[in-house]
Order: structure tokens, then C-alpha cells, then sequence
């Protein structure tokens, strides 16, 4: 008997006309929980939550981890200004919308918490606790420049060999203990087969537009507002590569004084950003929600 796939897959259509994807994951049977809604950093898409989703969904939440607009199976914009939080934000809840979900628990990863946040300012009653992966309502200008000097450039891979050897590239700073093996992985996650047969990135290179148009003000936004909103009255767990150089520890402990019940987790020899596939990340991951609806 064949087995059975771990998810399938969901489409909705955004107020724009872009189809959108995500990956649903069922939850397990047993007492009702809250569904996770897991979203992605700038440059990957669903395939980063392959690890931690099947094991949240075997411990009876539904997971539907989505590709943002213009990464992965989503539609490309026709407008690469949409390519922005408040807008990502209103995708996010219309898949709330068609799929019947009135509340959820968030997973942000990078832009993914930064969506999180937008959520919160738009329809503060849908989220219900958040878990933010290495991004805060303010960042490191040194991490986000690295981030904005390779994101949308045309990368050379005519092979997938070299896929791997350009994802190690731009992320061994923040994952030194993967082997080739792992690499070659990342690198399948990350990337597509192009048309002419040669890998290419799985992303749309303009959602870099709106970073490179806001220029220096991309590099320093205050969403301070923001994250006080979302974790003021609901329950919140921060998690923290340890040689982050996007989320700081200095910006980390300034989290912790303003939202005081917020938990923490920093993952040791991790930079930006965790995997989830950590078993610290796990651990505080699955302690958090035991605490959850």
C-alpha cells in the first residue's frame, strides 16, 4: 500500500487575483486544538516547516504552512510592490477565510513573524499565540543587510551540485554543523527545476523591489507598536539563534523587559535562523503549546 502523503495541498485566491498555496497538514485525533498557521522567511517558502509540521500535527493541531506570494507554488505578482507585509498579511487571512478559521496559533519565521505582527495590527482577535523564530519588531542592520545584498540577484547553478554549494555559501555563517548531505537538502528546499533543466532559485527575484525602494529606512523598521499589540495579552514564545545577526541578544533582552510573560528559547551555535529541526527548538516549541488551546 502506497503511503499516505503527510499533507495535501490547499489553494486560495488572493483579493488580487494570485493563486495562493499552502500546505495542510492534519492533526492527529483527539481533544480540538488550535491550528498552526506557519509562515516563511523572504527567500523560502513551505518547505521550511518539513520538519516541525508533521510532528505538531501528530500531536493533533491542523498545520497549514503557506507560500507566501511569489515564492515556491504561489503565484508571481504582477505588482512587485505587493511584495510587502500588509499585504502578505491580507493573503494570510484570506486562507484563514476560505478555510474556516476563526483563530490560530502563528509559526513566523523572519518575515514570517514580521507578518505575524502585521496580523495583529490588522485583526488583533485571529491570532491566538505566536511563536516568533528569530525576528523581533526591530532588527540588526548588519543582518538585514546581508539578507538585502543577496536576495533577488540571478545565481549561477547549472547543476544541482552547485545549488548546494551556493546555498552553503549564503548560510553556513548561520548553520556550521551541516554536512553536504544536509546541504544538498536545503538546496532542494530552496530551489526548483528551471525550464532549460538548470536549478533555479524558487522565488520571484522582485520581491526584492519594495527593499531595494525604501532603501535605507528597510534597514531599521520600528514595529515596536506592533509587538507590544501582539504579545501584551496573549501567549508568546521568541526563539533565538544564538549567533543571530539579525535578532541581537541586546534587541532580544529589550523583548523580554517590554512583554515580560513572553518565553524564550535560544538555540546555541544556530544563526539566522533555526531550522525548528533543533531539538532545543522542539522542546520549547511543544512545552509552549502544551500551555495552548
Amino acid at each position: 500500500m502506497a503511503e499516505q502523503p503527510l499533507y495535501s495541498e490547499r489553494r486560495w485566491t488572493s483579493h488580487d487575483g494570485l493563486s495562493l498555496f499552502a500546505r495542510d497538514y492534519p492533526g492527529a485525533d483527539g481533544p480540538a486544538k488550535l491550528p498552526i498557521i506557519a509562515i516563511h522567511g523572504l527567500t523560502r517558502n513551505s518547505a521550511d516547516f518539513d520538519a516541525i509540521a508533521p510532528l505538531i500535527a501528530r500531536g493533533g493541531r491542523r498545520v497549514l504552512a503557506l507560500d507566501i506570494r511569489g515564492r515556491g507554488k504561489s503565484d508571481r505578482a504582477t505588482d512587485p510592490m505587493t511584495y510587502q507585509p500588509p499585504v502578505y498579511a491580507k493573503d494570510v487571512l484570506g486562507l484563514m477565510e476560505v478555510a474556516g478559521i476563526e483563530r490560530a496559533v502563528f509559526l513566523g519565521t523572519s518575515m514570517g513573524g514580521l507578518i505575524t505582527m502585521a496580523i495583529t495590527a490588522l485583526k488583533s482577535r485571529v491570532v491566538a499565540a505566536a511563536i516568533l523564530n528569530d525576528i523581533g519588531p526591530q532588527v540588526s542592520p548588519e543582518g538585514l543587510a546581508r539578507i538585502a545584498a543577496y536576495s533577488g540577484q540571478p545565481v549561477d547553478t547549472p547543476t544541482w551540485a552547485a545549488a548546494a554549494a551556493y546555498a552553503k555559501r549564503i548560510n553556513e555563517v548561520a548553520l556550521p554543523h551541516y554536512t553536504d548531505a544536509d546541504w544538498d537538502a536545503f538546496a532542494r528546499r530552496v530551489f526548483r527545476d528551471g525550464t532549460e533543466g538548470s536549478p533555479v532559485l524558487d522565488y520571484d527575484p522582485d520581491i526584492a523591489v519594495p527593499i531595494r525602494a525604501a532603501g535605507a529606512k528597510a534597514l531599521a523598521p520600528n514595529l515596536w507598536p506592533f509587538f507590544r499589540r501582539l504579545a501584551k495579552k496573549r501567549p508568546t514564545l521568541l526563539i533565538r539563534g544564538g549567533t543571530s545577526d539579525l535578532l541581537s541578544a541586546d534587541i532580544a533582552a529589550k523583548m523580554q523587559k517590554a512583554a515580560p510573560d513572553m518565553r524564550y528559547a535560544e538555540i546555541p551555535d544556530i544563526g539566522h535562523a533555526p531550522m525548528l529541526d533543533e531539538p532545543e527548538s522542539k522542546a520549547a516549541i511543544f512545552e509552549f503549546l502544551r500551555d495552548v488551546p
